[in-house]
């Protein structure tokens, strides 16, 4: 059983605990010695425990309030740097307004797959408006972004086929992987001399090149460029993951291949509508014939229920107004820029972003948990990242910035985290 946390700098967190007594959450009671032994690893786990014990507890926070610059947490009004609601469209009363007409005109749910009965004129209707704004022949929604990547994968990538994954990729990706029946391999974050290495060693006859293209913990983006040139040269695809660069990316927000302008050269492109698009749900655009053959071979579409119609109107609108609004993320950018500049003026580790996701690199798990939690005692709502999302003593504070931050916000909260990195140390560690 663990015993302790063990941080990089020797410091540990105290377990109380006795060989024969373990204290568990409220509520929740111990199985008898005779119950299955399934179990054992539900009881030896300890470790969320420890955090809460020790007041550093970040995860599950409940919001009282609509999903905006500023929420309510335990009514206490925050400022919210921690949303992937980049373009600020969740409490649009555009989107409110088209998510009660479609609840009126179709209903709460759809009581079925796409497969069977559960396809509606609004989800043909949002899939023919996602074609045209990603420049693709076709598009089908998932229920969610994750399942979305997890159908795509799975079907496209067969026995005798080869998968070629960023160490960096969302779990959805190394999932869709798993659930598929083909050969995986991963390749070091971003290093395009490794992903070559390891097309070379495997001669496929399906060969698949699958991307994040913003990652999420950082916000670097993915070398598209150069991944286009060595799928050309060893006959691969390409499916880029666009979950972080819809909507924040491209002329008009259509993310990473758009932004490189290397949508033809892209095969697939992922998206989720739990970020920019303000909804819940997720699409692959590409060929249509490609489309067709996963509507009737990606499992996580066949046997999941549809999406509801309050989600699609919601996304519907949503790209509507990601479309025709520029200015919206032109003001995200800007937010953007100044934020950055600011915490790399102070003396803060920003790593590699080039989005509206800005880490602080602490590296210390438990800096990083009390930055954090000191960041939340004065009102700020962020987000810590510790191991395995990223790199051993690597922990970081990420923020994410949206396009209805006033300036006035993001100061204040420049002001916290200036005020927070020096009362810690942190910043001098960094100097």
């Amino acid at each position: 059983m663990d015993q302790m946390i063990k941080e990089s700098n020797g410091r540990t967190l105290a377990i109380e605990e006795s060989a024969c007594v373990v204290e568990v959450a409220p509520g929740r009671a111990l199985r008898s010695a005779k119950s299955s032994p399934i179990f054992d690893k539900a009881t030896r786990f300890t470790r969320a425990d420890e955090l809460r014990k020790a007041g550093l507890y970040p995860y599950f926070r409940c919001i009282e309030s609509a999903q905006d610059t500023e929420v309510l947490i335990d009514g206490r009004k925050m400022l919210m740097l921690g949303s992937n609601s980049y373009m600020g469209l969740t409490n649009d009363p555009r989107v409110k307004e088209a998510v009660r007409k479609a609840v009126e005109e179709f209903g709460s749910g759809c009581a079925g797959s796409r497969f069977l009965n559960g396809t509606l004129k609004i989800h043909i209707e949002l899939e023919e408006e996602i074609a045209d704004f990603m420049n693709k022949e076709a598009a089908l929604t998932f229920t969610t972004g994750m399942q979305a990547n997890l159908g795509a994968i799975a079907a496209m990538v067969g026995k005798d086929d080869h998968v070629f994954i960023d160490r960096a990729d969302h779990a959805s990706i190394v999932d869709g992987c798993r659930l598929g029946f083909g050969k995986l391999h991963k390749f070091r974050h971003n290093d395009m001399d490794n992903l070559e290495r390891v097309l070379k060693q495997h001669d496929a006859t399906g060969k698949l090149i699958v991307i994040d293209g913003v990652y999420s913990m950082e916000g670097d983006l993915a070398d598209l460029p150069r991944i286009v040139d060595l799928a050309r040269k060893y006959h691969a695809g390409i499916l880029v993951d666009d979950a972080h660069g819809i909507g924040v990316l491209g002329s008009h927000g259509q993310g990473t291949a758009s932004h490189f302008d290397l949508e033809e050269e892209t095969d697939l492109i992922c998206g989720t509508f739990s970020k920019s698009v303000a909804s819940i749900g997720g699409f692959v655009a590409g060929d249509a014939p490609v489309i067709d053959y996963l509507k009737h071979h990606a499992r996580a579409l066949i046997f999941s229920a549809s999406m509801a119609p309050a989600c699609v109107a919601a996304a519907r609108a949503a790209i509507r107004i990601i479309r025709d609004e520029p200015e919206r993320r032109a003001k995200l950018w800007e937010n953007t820029h100044y934020l950055k500049s600011e915490l790399n003026r102070m003396g803060f580790d920003t790593g590699t972003s080039e989005t509206p996701i800005i880490p602080i690199v602490i590296g210390d798990t438990i800096d990083c948990f009390q930055f954090w939690s000191a960041l939340h005692e004065a009102g700020v709502f962020v987000n810590p990242v510790v191991a395995p999302a990223t790199p051993p003593n690597r922990a970081l504070i990420r923020l994410s910035v949206m396009a209805t931050h006033t300036r006035e916000q993001l100061t204040f909260a420049l002001e916290a985290i200036e005020r927070i990195g020096k009362r810690t140390g942190v910043l001098d560690t960094l100097r």
